[in-house]
């Protein structure tokens, strides 16, 4: 069962890679790494590595994000 849930958020992470290099809506990409990072954190969770998912979770999604977001409103204006 583990196997399964394992492989369908890899495929889900893999297909949300793949919409953030072709949509053309900037805010869209940014919204869509932080789901890519957030399931990365998940998949750490089943290879039992909580240390490397929390840093996942609080770097690659939130700040990440959260500076890429920063950044993009800033240019727009």
């Amino acid at each position: 069962m583990m196997i399964l849930l394992a492989s369908v958020l890899s495929i889900l992470m893999i297909v949300a890679a793949v919409w953030v290099l072709i949509t053309p809506n900037i805010l869209k990409a940014i919204i869509v790494f932080a789901i890519v990072s957030l399931v990365a954190s998940v998949l750490f969770i089943f290879m039992h590595a909580p240390d490397v998912a929390i840093t996942e979770a609080s770097i690659g999604a939130g700040i990440t994000s959260a500076i890429f977001i920063l950044s993009y409103k800033r240019i727009s204006e």
